[in-house]
């Protein structure tokens, strides 16, 4: 299917967002400590499943990004501590007409990324088609069209080796809520030009006895052996495990190189081996389960002892790693200016901040960059036929929590047309909860509006509403540890009115809460309201 006009211009945007940015600074998270030191999580915020490629002496990350657009996000870094989102893989995605609603747990799981004469891959899978790979010279700029390479439903986690003798292989998992079985490993026969496996592959471990819902693999070749590093035990639970072998078929000697320990990082898992620029330091990047806040991404030393790696700190010598929650900054030949992920946003440029996520495959007239006002203008989007709630509304305009604990706050305006439209800041999840501003009877009224188990469809509850004396006013939304979520409003700016009962944040399917705006109406019209936002801001 051709790319239109429209969306081709928005591609472009979203490209090259990085190459104007300045050094962004968080408020409420950066993991750099200023004194040679850094402080897990190096990315407090839900990039499930990272994978990491070093080329040169710049490091670049990917992630899952499920059924969110624009999707499979390319974070860039120099240090492995400070990270930017520099881009997207893709603007909507295939299937355009499938992902035009949301399509919860689905889309991108674990991806990988590598780089092979002069260019990336990236290879990921959707569960319910198969897995795909998309390439470029350019990780900033644009990637080709994801092509299909195994058709099939619950092969996940593909990770690529290419050979010393030329020839080329994939690692990858089942996913048994589609392909009916788990928990073991295969590789497969794979063209060198990544256009597609040569065979149905060759299950090369079993982790049912010991390793059970052994996944996310990812392949690597040193000194003679091949290694796989995968995740087992469970998400939240689990331990990183590492096989190895002088075949590539095995049989593969496994060890357990991380796990929990006495630490409080639960679940230390899935990730990436990488290296420094000089060749002297070993470091691997995984995420944390935690909860609402989703999978955040830590950063673990590593070294060799008696070929396997020894990830995070080692108290008892036994070889089985611990996390580091604070350690010194890899040596990369020099210090990085702190940087981090965005979060706030003046709405001031012509092209919409990284850090936001639609809900499903977007229409651009949903929300509109304005920049000679400095806003971004949403439009109110009809719900869709048999609308219970916001669950599979794909016109949510979000981006994950940041930190912890954070207040974010936004100054709104809105101009209204038909009786009924609702513009709210919301935090969703399985359950959300919303300040909504509603316009009825030539008034506006704001009201705290929550939704338990969104999932099975259940109704909207609201609180009583307050009367909200301009159209001009600000939202906010205070997250305090434990995802405690006080929802407020003020007409000033200054003074804040609470509005419902503190909500508790919850994470979505396989993925964190996130936070964001929504412009809805219930009739067809042949125009919209609109509601300029001026800023969000994210503070401690």
């Amino acid at each position: 299917m051709r790319r239109s006009l429209t969306t081709l211009f928005f591609f472009l945007a979203f490209a090259h967002a990085a190459s104007a940015q300045s050094l962004f600074v968080s408020k409420v998270w950066s993991p750099d400590n200023g004194d040679g030191t850094y402080t897990n999580p190096i990315i407090h915020a839900d990039y499930s499943d990272p994978d990491v490629v070093r080329v040169g002496n710049d490091f670049y990350m990917t992630a899952s990004s499920f059924n969110s657009a624009p999707g499979l996000p390319i974070l860039h870094s120099k240090d492995l501590v400070n990270w930017r989102l520099i881009n997207y893989v893709f603007r909507q995605q295939e299937p355009l007409d499938a992902f035009a609603s949301p399509q919860h747990g689905g889309g991108v799981w674990a991806p990988s990324i590598r780089f092979r004469n002069g260019e990336f891959y990236v290879f990921y899978p959707d569960p319910d088609r198969g897995i795909y790979v998309t390439k470029t010279k350019d990780p900033a700029g644009e990637w080709s069209k994801p092509l299909l390479i195994k058709e099939g439903k619950g092969w996940i986690d593909p990770c690529p080796l290419w050979d010393d003798d030329g020839r080329a292989y994939l690692v990858s998992a089942f996913a048994g809520s589609r392909a009916g079985i788990k928990s073991v490993l295969m590789v497969s026969r794979m063209n060198p030009d990544a256009t597609s496996l040569l065979d149905d592959g060759v299950m090369v471990f079993d982790g049912h006895d010991a390793h059970p819902t052994i996944e996310g693999p990812k392949f690597y070749k040193l000194n003679g052996y091949y290694y796989i590093f995968a995740p087992a035990g469970g998400v939240p639970t689990g331990w990183q495990l590492v096989l190895r072998s002088k075949n590539i078929y095995g049989p593969y000697e496994e060890k357990i190189v991380l796990a929990q320990g006495k630490t409080a990082i639960n679940g230390p898992h899935q990730g990436a081996l990488v290296d420094t620029p000089s060749g002297k330091e070993w470091w691997f990047i995984h995420f944390q389960d935690r909860g609402a806040y989703g999978r955040i991404v830590h950063l673990q030393p590593t070294v060799w002892k008696n070929g396997f790696p020894v990830i995070g700190s080692d108290p008892d010598g036994d070889g089985t790693g611990e996390p580091v929650l604070k350690f010194k900054k890899p040596d990369v030949g020099g210090n990085q200016p702190i940087d981090n992920p965005a979060d706030s946003d003046e709405f001031n440029d012509s092209k919409l901040g990284l850090q936001w996520q639609w809900h499903g495959n977007y229409k651009p007239e949903w929300a509109l960059p304005f920049p000679q006002r400095g806003v971004l203008r949403m439009f109110s989007v009809q719900n869709p036929d048999g609308f219970k709630n916001l669950w599979d509304v794909p016109n949510l305009l979000l981006q994950k929590f940041p930190a912890e604990e954070f207040t974010a706050t936004a100054k709104i305006s809105i101009t209204p047309r038909f009786e009924g439209e609702k513009f709210g800041m919301i935090v969703m999840g399985l359950d959300y909860a919303y300040a909504g501003v509603s316009f009825k009877d030539g008034k506006f009224y704001v009201a705290h509006s929550n939704a338990r188990d969104a999932d099975k469809k259940s109704a909207e509850y609201d609180n009583v509403p307050y009367l909200l004396t301009s159209r001009d006013f600000y939202l906010r939304v205070k997250v305090s540890a434990g995802a405690m979520c006080v929802f407020s409003f003020s007409v000033d700016g200054k003074t804040f009115t609470n509005v419902g009962v503190p909500f508790k944040a919850r994470e979505g399917r396989w993925i964190g809460a996130k936070i964001g705006f929504f412009f809805t109406r219930a009739g067809k019209f042949n125009d919209a309201g609109s509601a300029d936002i001026d800023w969000v801001r994210f503070e401690k």
